[in-house]
């Protein structure tokens, strides 16, 4: 099944310079290991293409049930150099946590209390 990232995880971000730096965190290990398999380069790079001109990095940090991500040339410079209007890095976690991944019906966070 589709479902947001929002209802099955977390995550926070920030920048340095041009980049975007995200922590995408699981509760629990059946997420995490849903994460790992769903959220990859390619659909980050889809996802922010509105944004991201450079490469998309991801790192497993499994004793942490998160993914680390850093968008590439995100940032427009940065902020001594953006025009934008928002805190450059500090929204890009709850754009992350909009996109769409397919899931099992059985994930815990899923499950009807």
């Amino acid at each position: 099944m589709k479902v947001g990232l929002w209802k099955i995880a977390h995550a926070r971000s920030g920048d340095k310079a041009d980049r975007a730096d995200i922590g995408l965190f699981a509760w629990d290990a059946p997420t995490y290991a849903v994460l790992k398999r769903e959220v990859t380069r390619e659909r980050l790079a889809e996802h922010f293409r509105a944004i991201c001109t450079g490469p998309v990095e991801i790192w497993p940090l499994d004793n942490l049930l998160a993914l680390k991500i850093v968008l590439n040339s995100a940032l427009q410079g940065g902020a001594a150099r953006s025009l934008r209007t928002d805190n450059l890095g500090k929204i890009v976690a709850a754009q992350l946590l909009r996109m769409e991944i397919e899931a099992p019906e059985d994930l815990p966070r899923l499950r009807p209390k």
